[in-house]
């Protein structure tokens, strides 16, 4: 497994006040192991820096792929919204909130398969406490972190909704603002609009993770596993990964530049990938 490392400057991480961030990110990703989150290797420190190694995702993120696509079908996004459930309720069992799930920060390892990176916002958040901190993406904010809480796991259900309205309709489901306070006007003035192109059961899932009333969204496994958008399909990890997804293979197989397309590249070895070593600043 190929893995790369995040470097963090010390003296960055102590300008901007966030050592217990970081500190509280690696102890996440050192508890957390899933089929679809991005696994952390190990960490360490040299003179002037903090590093963070991490498995690579040679695929790329959801967003490019949403991006390059010119049209998502519902059975992938069932099948990545499944894995997403899988994952946020395997977090939020363990105490977990992730704050930032957004499409950047989900990556596609090589057949397809998504995992979840990035932790860190997130922080441990047992049932029944809750967090009043800002932070994450606007866009894809919960009102209830908008306002400055109080909120729980229930914020990450509403960023899903958001993330998956974003790859059914090929839009945000309202437009990003400037800051916090003009988002959450736009968020409490949205109505949510459906596209009548979606199937009624993806129309339902939205509208239900897009509630504005936290506790009306749905958060349970039994809630998702008996839902009619994912009638026929597993919410089990190990289950859901045994199938390549179709659609990223077929884009990505559609990206590679063959070798004939390569003049001028001559003076380069090949197989340098195989010994190239990561640099490693004090």
């Amino acid at each position: 497994m190929l893995r790369y490392p995040q470097v963090l400057p010390k003296g960055e991480v102590l300008r901007r006040n966030t050592l217990r961030q970081c500190k509280e990110e690696v102890s996440i990703q050192r508890q957390v192991k899933h089929p679809f989150i991005q696994c952390l290797g190990e960490s360490w420190q040299g003179q002037r820096h903090l590093f963070i190694m991490c498995n690579y995702c040679s695929y790329g993120d959801l967003y490019s792929l949403w991006m390059s696509a010119k049209y998502i079908d519902e059975d992938t996004i069932r099948l990545f919204a499944a894995e997403l459930v899988s994952v946020l309720v395997y977090l939020h069992n363990l105490g977990i909130i992730h704050r930032d799930v957004k499409m950047e920060n989900i990556l596609l390892d090589e057949r397809g398969h998504l995992k979840l990176s990035d932790f860190g916002l997130s922080r441990h958040l047992p049932y029944g406490d809750r967090a009043y901190t800002i932070c994450g993406t606007l866009q894809y904010m919960a009102p209830e972190v908008l306002s400055g809480g109080p909120y729980s796991h229930s914020a990450d259900w509403f960023s899903l909704g958001v993330l998956l309205f974003a790859m059914a309709a090929g839009e945000f489901p309202v437009p990003s603002a400037t800051d916090h306070t003009m988002m959450l006007e736009r968020v409490n003035d949205a109505t949510y609009d459906i596209p009548r192109t979606l199937s009624r059961g993806l129309s339902h899932l939205l509208k239900e993770l897009l509630c504005k009333v936290p506790r009306q969204r749905p958060r349970y496994l039994h809630q998702f596993k008996n839902h009619i958008f994912f009638r026929g399909i597993t919410l089990d990890p190990a289950l859901l990964q045994k199938c390549p997804v179709d659609l990223v293979l077929k884009m990505r197989k559609s990206e590679v530049t063959i070798q004939s397309d390569c003049d001028g590249f001559e003076d380069f070895d090949w197989d340098l990938t195989q010994t190239l070593q990561f640099p490693c600043p004090a």
